[in-house]
């Protein structure tokens, strides 16, 4: 029996181990917006996920705590947005707590069921939630895509060990 390397220093469960783990796993970044009752919301996710070819579906984990949760919570529609390496301003400002995230320099439109459409993205889709999960501290969305464009130019932005980067060559 050969010894698992780093066994003597696991650790048991806990919010610090998980964020741990997770600063080491990079992920693709998204902006997931929606419109509220006051206007339109969004947030910076990174648990973004493909759940089903067919139907296509998706998910992402919001907070329930957080100030787009009861939108979130409430609409029929959501639009999920792919950024770009060029797009780390725009991550960081989705991910602010009390950013006015859809003012200047934030260029969006009002797309299809209302969903708020961010221009730049290398692509974008409107989806149809269909659940919402309750998991700890957070919801999961499962949400069927309805239309998107996945015609942006770039190249992908990630989040890693705590910070927005670019791949490299």
């Amino acid at each position: 029996m050969t010894a698992t390397p780093g066994l003597d220093s696991a650790q048991l469960a806990s919010p610090d181990l998980l964020r741990s783990v997770f600063r080491r796993h990079a992920a693709g970044v998204a902006v997931i917006t929606a419109r509220g009752e006051s206007g339109p919301v969004g947030f910076t996710a990174t648990s973004l996920s493909s759940v089903s070819a067919d139907p296509p579906m998706l998910s992402f984990g919001v907070g329930a705590g957080a100030s787009s949760w009861p939108a979130i919570a409430a609409t029929d529609h959501v639009g999920v947005h792919v950024l770009g390496e060029h797009q780390q301003d725009l991550a960081a400002t989705f991910a602010r707590s009390g950013a006015d995230r859809f003012g200047a320099p934030t260029v969006w439109r009002e797309g299809p069921e209302r969903v708020p459409v961010l221009d730049g993205v290398l692509a974008w889709m409107v989806c149809r939630v269909v659940a919402r999960v309750p998991a700890g501290d957070h919801r999961i969305v499962l949400a069927e895509v309805v239309l998107g464009d996945p015609s942006g130019q770039g190249r992908p932005l990630l989040y890693h060990q705590g910070r927005f980067n670019g791949l490299r060559d």
